[in-house]
Order: structure tokens, then sequence, then C-alpha cells
């Protein structure tokens, strides 16, 4: 009697498993199906804040992580609010904003997008 064999997995198959554990990897996986990887076009953004000098700040830390267009499509908010979601960037996000440019982010944000 010979015991029914399941095929190999491929490479990123056993990547996704390792990753999100054995019973995230479909069962289909384990018949043979093959991940491949697909191309996908995300529209472009804005690649920094406008406004010069007075962007330097949000331009050198935040689009790390947000593109410009992604943050100026935000409504606008008053400058505490602003002031909070600056912080809360860094304290639950652990956004790497240099000490020095917190201040001058928030300025930036609620002098762009200050309820009008």
């Amino acid at each position: 009697m010979q015991k029914n064999r399941v095929p190999p997995l491929s490479i990123p198959a056993l990547l996704v498993a390792a990753f999100l554990g054995p019973l995230a990897a479909p069962p289909a996986m384990a018949a043979g199906l093959v991940l491949k990887s697909v191309k996908v076009a995300l529209p472009e953004g804005n690649l920094t804040f406008p406004g010069g000098k007075a962007a330097d700040a949000i331009n050198a830390n935040c689009v790390t992580c947000h593109s410009a267009g992604m943050v100026l499509t935000q409504p606008n908010m008053p400058k505490a609010a602003w002031d909070m979601e600056v912080h809360k960037m860094i304290n639950a996000f652990r956004a790497p904003i240099d000490p020095a440019a917190v201040q001058p982010i928030i300025d930036y944000l609620a002098g762009l997008k200050a309820p009008q």
C-alpha cells in the first residue's frame, strides 16, 4: 500500500508558509501550484511637499513612509490635531523623525492644511 505523497512546495510557497505559518498556506499550494510575481502599476504621487525651504523638514522625514500626495489629501485640521498626528507617527508607529524637525513639520502642516 502506497501512501499519498504531497508534491514539494515551491520556494515562494515555502516562504509564505514559513512567514505566515503552516495554516496560512492554502491547500492549493500543497497540490503543486506555484506562486508567481506580478507587476502592479501604482499611480505616481507627488515626490516632495511644496514650499521650498519651509518644506525641508517634512520632505526629509515624512516621505520615507508617506507620499506627499497622501498627506496633502488629508482633511484640513487645526495645529493641535497636526501636533497629535505627528506625535502619533513617532510614538505609535516609531517614525524615525529627527527631534529637531518635529516642530517645523507641525508648523508646516498647520500652515498648509489648516481649517479654512
